[in-house]
């Protein structure tokens, strides 16, 4: 597995679906904490994919799958051991 590749799976409400890999962002847990406590905020997510800019406002969002070990703070994660159901 490696461990330098992050990824988002974007599901958004009209039932699309956009992933974007990535790779490390922050040089510690306690900043890459604070990266997504500020995209949280912001309530939008700014990606500089193949050289543009991309922006993806929430309001257009359903959930979003983060697949980023380091950003976990284990305290502020309501469910553990969740799974999806039909």
């Amino acid at each position: 597995m490696d461990t330098t590749k992050r990824g988002l799976a974007i599901h958004f409400t009209d039932g699309s679906k956009l992933h974007i890999d990535f790779p490390v962002q922050a040089p510690n847990e306690t900043a890459a904490q604070m990266k997504l406590e500020e995209v949280l905020k912001q309530r939008q997510i700014m990606a500089e994919v193949d050289g543009t800019l991309v922006i993806i406002p929430f309001e257009n969002i359903k959930y979003i799958q983060l697949y980023s070990p380091e950003a976990f703070d284990p305290p502020r994660i309501a469910l553990r051991g969740a799974s999806f159901r039909d």
